[in-house]
């Protein structure tokens, strides 16, 4: 059994990080083989952290479809329930790294303000 989202999320923040782990492309890559399709090739694909989030809920939604559709007494069903706690930790991840992003864009812009106000520029 695999974990399609979390892999697909690593494949995304790969791209959106830019980090250069062939190792851990290549695992990952080998983990989603025959399954990139729909929102877990969007996500493997993401460039942008707006994109990741996006396909992350989209992926989100099928796993909770697919859980839905399994009977409880499914061998399956109790790992698909855990996936779903991994996968909505990640999702929480995922928004604080964001949400950091942001802070960090903010604190530039403040940083840049002040720099103006100490030494103002005559035009």
């Amino acid at each position: 059994m695999s974990c399609y989202e979390i892999e697909a999320l690593r494949l995304g923040l790969l791209n959106v990080l830019g980090t250069d782990d062939d190792h851990a492309r290549e695992h990952a890559e080998q983990e989603l083989e025959g399954h990139l399709e729909g929102p877990i090739e969007a996500l493997a694909n993401a460039e942008t952290l707006a994109a990741v989030e996006r396909h992350l809920d989209a992926a989100l939604v099928d796993l909770e479809a697919e859980i839905a559709a399994t009977d409880a007494d499914d061998p399956e069903y109790d790992y698909l329930r855990g996936r779903l706690v991994a996968v909505r930790d990640a999702e929480r991840a995922v928004h604080r790294l964001t949400a950091q992003g942001g802070s960090v864009f903010e604190g530039l812009s403040e940083a840049h303000d002040v720099l103006h106000e100490a030494f103002p520029v005559e035009e």
